[in-house]
């Protein structure tokens, strides 16, 4: 087998036929050409594929599939003309199959761990329509304002749907509506290139328990008819408009004026009521969320006395779930919006035991321990980055017995357990739980204690 520096190595735009093997972490199919491993996009165990290579390293190289030439024996039909939702022409049952392989993979392969329970992956309640939080995209196509998605590898050209099938009809409604108003009112998609236009994105929230909607208008500088828009959002939820100055494609940061509405989407998850604001962060499916943070709440096997630290806390989703098991609870949130959501919704429930600050955990942790005492129970629930460097140490010092660590990328996981694992702790038991159906996304729940 050549190596990397000895395999034929194929050119920028070059197209290749090749055969995909296995997924790699973060959905591409895995194919070797003469020995160097090309990374395909939109291509599944099994496919045969003619594909260009977009992207040329020394070690691998990237590749969109253009074309399939034998498909795979594992293939199904499409449900939805979704980009959204690569993994749908898999069977569901192959779906979570691979996830779970994927991280038992990372965290053996990438953290050199052994010795943990892998326990059986968590399947979806629903394979369709599970998402609470959906942000389209405006563009033009014909010569028409359309809102959808951008299409894969593409910042120009926009997916129109009819029905996104992974949001609720009620969802996909408001989208209409907005889109149908703005239309009417000639405005115009913000062209990234020549930043010239002004509508952006459409972000929809909904609580799938109150079937309340929260929707946020996300625009260039400009003029907008504030009460013409909110008219047409249907039912009775928040409506915002968010001014962004920036050229990145991105909903967050920007100006964001209160239209219409109540100022935060009302939920209900696990028998706890929570208000959301438009830019605090809440886990994409609700019935799914409540069987992770009950996976959280078992492994932490909580008895009653116990002070709890939950670092990157949000609303206090978890921190507040694990309260009445707990006998206090401390919770750090980088967000100041979401901080005061998260006290805000310990009072709506009439929790007394849990206290929440606003931020940066690299620099909270030494002063809540001194404040607080040491805790006994930790648990992180970081962004896809994972823990730094400089926060596992901070983990480190602060000594709790327990670390339940609810993770969203198994290849940061691996890393972060390692570096636990150096410093004393041992990994016990690690639970994938599927949140996104149709996509490469997995979450789990992993718990270390201290030896």
């Amino acid at each position: 087998m050549p190596t990397p520096s000895t395999a034929t190595r194929p050119q920028m735009n070059e197209k290749v036929e090749v055969t995909i093997d296995s997924l790699a972490h973060g959905g591409a199919g895995v194919a070797r050409l003469d020995g160097y491993v090309l990374f395909v996009r939109d291509a599944v165990p099994g496919d045969r594929v003619r594909a260009v290579v977009t992207k040329r390293k020394r070690a691998y190289g990237e590749a969109r599939a253009l074309e399939i030439l034998e498909p795979s024996p594992e293939r199904v039909a499409p449900a939805a003309d979704h980009p959204g939702a690569p993994w749908q022409v898999l069977p569901y049952e192959r779906q979570i199959e691979i996830k779970a392989e994927q991280v038992e993979d990372a965290l053996r392969r990438i953290g050199k761990l052994d010795g943990f329970e892998m326990e059986p992956i968590v399947e979806a309640e629903q394979q369709w329509r599970y998402r609470n939080k959906v942000e389209f995209s405006f563009g033009e196509a014909e010569g028409r304002l359309v809102c959808g998605f951008h299409a894969p590898g593409s910042w120009e050209q926009i997916v129109e749907m009819d029905d996104c099938l992974l949001v609720s009809e009620q969802v996909n409604a408001a989208r209409a509506a907005v889109l149908e108003h703005c239309r009417s009112q000639g405005l115009e998609a913000w062209d990234r290139r020549s930043q010239v236009g002004f509508l952006r994105n459409l972000v929809i929230r909904e609580g799938r328990r109150t079937g309340q909607l929260q929707v946020r208008l996300v625009t260039s500088k400009g003029t907008l008819d504030g009460d013409a828009f909110a008219a047409v959002v249907p039912g009775d939820g928040g409506v915002f408009w968010t001014q962004a100055a920036g050229v990145a494609e991105t909903t967050a940061g920007g100006y964001t004026e209160h239209l219409a509405g109540p100022p935060a989407l009302e939920e209900e998850l696990g028998g706890l009521r929570f208000a959301i604001s438009p830019d605090a962060f809440f886990q994409t499916n609700t019935e799914m969320a409540e069987r992770l943070y009950a996976i959280a709440t078992e492994y932490a096997e909580l008895r009653g006395w116990e002070r709890v630290f939950d670092l990157y806390c949000g609303i206090g989703t978890i921190a507040l779930s694990l309260a009445g098991r707990a006998g206090e609870v401390w919770g750090v949130e980088l967000v100041e919006h979401a901080a005061r959501d998260a006290i805000a919704n310990a009072k709506r429930n009439e929790i007394a035991n849990a206290q929440f600050f606003a931020g940066d955990v690299r620099l909270a942790m030494r002063d809540l321990v001194e404040r607080a005492g040491r805790p006994d129970v930790l648990v992180v629930d970081p962004p896809r980055a994972g823990l730094s460097q400089k926060i596992v140490r901070r983990v480190i010092e602060a000594a709790p017995k327990k670390i339940v660590y609810v993770s969203c990328n198994p290849t940061t996981l691996a890393p972060n357990a390692a570096q636990l694992a150096e410093a004393g702790y041992v990994l016990k038991r690690v639970r994938p739980v599927d949140m996104f159906p149709q996509t490469h996304h997995v979450e789990c729940v992993a718990v270390l204690d201290r030896a």
